[in-house]
């Protein structure tokens, strides 16, 4: 699996040839700049809560590249008003398969509202089960020990973990989260975009070491292989 980072919260992972992409927010976003949203692929498109900083290119990616929206009941309902109809809705606990292998909407810890501020129902994280192997993101969220229950059902190759303070767990309870999940390699996300969420990154690589979990902090643009 590659993986590939464009900031804040947005990542994509190429499963044998299917681009999953998680939380678009490109283009509000100045760290970004040199990211051009148009060449950004996308079959399936995750979004894990309301908040615009997860979700303010999705109609532009999705009508560009025919992607299918997988989110919550009231996201996919609200995006449909926006003229988008290649959508599945899910809630906490469901799980379905999808070509490129299982989908379950896990419990997150956090606020959801959308841009007009409606209801965005319940904010979510993803884990996502595929042939080539399995990851967690846990989208916005405070540390809970829900994060064990999916250490003991799936063993993942890595997780993507909000790192960065203030709205969301810091580096030492992404940390913990990480044991919790039993993974030994996470890209950290939800970092450094505005001041509220800017860390100390070299303490962040540090709190995850004394773990034993590699801590990656990946250039906007660039990519990992898993």
């Amino acid at each position: 699996m590659k993986l590939t980072y464009y900031g804040h919260s947005c990542f994509g992972v190429e499963v044998d040839g299917t681009h999953l992409l998680f939380d678009p927010f490109i283009t509000p976003n100045p760290k970004a700049a040199a990211i051009d949203v148009t060449k950004i692929p996308a079959d399936y498109i995750f979004v894990s809560h309301g908040h615009v900083d997860h979700l303010a290119d999705v109609v532009d990616i999705a009508k560009r590249t025919g992607a299918t929206l997988i989110s919550n009941w009231e996201i996919v309902e609200w995006f449909g008003k926006q003229g988008l109809e290649k959508m599945h809705p899910m809630n906490l606990g469901g799980a379905k398969e999808f070509p490129f292998g299982r989908v379950k909407m896990t419990a997150a810890t956090h606020s959801s509202s959308m841009p007009d501020g409606s209801y965005g129902g319940n904010p979510a994280g993803f884990l996502v089960e595929t042939k080539l192997g399995h990851f967690y993101y846990s989208g916005d969220t405070a540390l809970t020990r829900n994060m064990k229950l999916i250490g003991d059902s799936a063993c993942l190759k890595f997780a993507v973990l909000c790192i960065g303070d203030n709205f969301t767990m810091g580096p030492e309870d992404a940390a913990r989260a990480a044991d919790f999940l039993e993974v030994k390699d996470v890209l950290g996300v939800h970092y450094d975009t505005f001041p509220p969420i800017e860390i100390d990154k070299k303490q962040a690589v540090r709190d995850f070491a004394d773990r034993q979990v590699n801590l990656h902090l990946l250039e906007i643009g660039a990519s990992k292989d898993f």
